[in-house]
């Protein structure tokens, strides 16, 4: 069954989970969206991270504000705090098990937390295989195989 997603569900549980549509669709540069300033720097699980603070260039974002704390090496975002324009914290995520995968950086587990939701445990997101820049037939993405 095909479920067509429109702009009232883009904020939506994706099946239960902590994440919505709209987290899942976000696909622009972070650098066309947020303005980013390093507030500082701390030691992470034994690693260094800068603690980075964006916030919203553009209207219409589900999160005008974020805190990342991003690793020195691997140049990833470790943690992530997700604000509303209020400043209440709506979700947090966090990324583990890094590894190096065709010469980048990637983490093996991302764990995603709605903190409105009382007794949530967050929803945990596990890559076992990946690989980049590999040819995907554009009928690949019709709605027959979809479907499936």
């Amino acid at each position: 069954r095909v479920i067509q997603i429109s702009g009232h569900m883009l904020r939506q549980s994706v099946m239960g989970s902590d994440m919505s549509y709209n987290d899942m669709m976000e696909d622009r540069p972070m650098e066309e969206l947020y303005s980013a300033t390093i507030e500082g720097s701390t030691i992470l699980d034994g690693r260094e991270h800068w603690v980075m603070v964006l916030n919203a260039k553009v209207k219409g974002l589900s999160y005008p504000k974020r805190r990342s704390w991003v690793d020195k090496e691997y140049l990833l975002p470790k943690k992530e705090e997700l604000y509303a324009k209020s400043g209440k914290l709506l979700k947090t995520a966090s990324l583990k098990g890094i590894k190096k995968i065709d010469g980048r950086w990637f983490p093996s587990k991302f764990v995603y937390k709605d903190e409105l939701k009382r007794n949530s445990k967050g929803t945990e997101w596990i890559i076992d295989n990946i690989q980049f820049n590999k040819k995907i037939p554009d009928s690949r993405f019709s709605k027959a195989l979809l479907r499936k």
